[in-house]
């Protein structure tokens, strides 16, 4: 007996059609199209990568700071420019916070031969034109690293840690940011 013969034939069908039909109410859109924004979102006309490209960010006040801003100014406008006119602002507070981890190796002195540095941002989206908090949010990233006996190559390896903790997360604020606007309403 084939597939066709089967009486529940006309069951499997009615359910695949039903699929489709829930399926073409789907709204799922690519996060950072090219295409406009339909009418009665905060972006009417205009894209999210030209949303992301007027963002303004403060500049930072320590060395991650500056490592995650350099890293999302890049994902945000692909250079290093700053916007004409800004319609956002972003401002954030990084952190980094080295811990030390089980010893791996036994050493003399019995210390920690590997360490995990946890980066966070707190970050503050706000309206340029009027200073309204549009989103905030708070992102973290940890790295492993080891630790040599050597104190410039220990000091070396938690900063290459650092470095990588940030490029993650400028990454995440990216996304963040991204789905933040597109859940703004629309301005009314």
């Amino acid at each position: 007996m084939s597939w066709f013969d089967r009486p529940t034939f006309a069951a499997r069908f009615a359910a695949l059609g039903l699929a489709a039909i829930v399926a073409s109410g789907c709204t799922v859109r690519p996060l950072y199209s090219d295409a406009a924004l339909p009418a009665g979102t905060a972006f009417e006309g205009e894209t999210v990568k030209s949303a992301l490209a007027s963002i303004d960010i403060r500049q930072p006040t320590n060395r991650v700071e500056l490592e995650v801003r350099n890293h999302l100014i890049f994902l945000l406008r692909g250079d290093g420019s700053t916007p004409a006119t800004p319609k956002y602002t972003l401002e954030q507070s990084v952190s980094a916070v080295s811990t030390a981890s089980a010893i791996v190796q036994v050493t003399k002195e019995r210390e920690p031969t590997s360490a995990i540095v946890t980066v966070t941002s707190v970050y503050r989206l706000k309206d340029t034109a009027t200073g309204k908090l549009i989103a905030s949010g708070k992102r973290a990233i940890s790295s492993s690293y080891d630790i040599p006996q050597q104190e410039f190559a220990a000091l070396r390896a938690q900063r290459d840690a650092q470095n990588r903790a940030a490029r993650e997360l400028a990454e995440l604020l990216r996304i963040a940011i991204a789905q933040d606007l597109e859940r703004l309403p629309p301005a009314s």
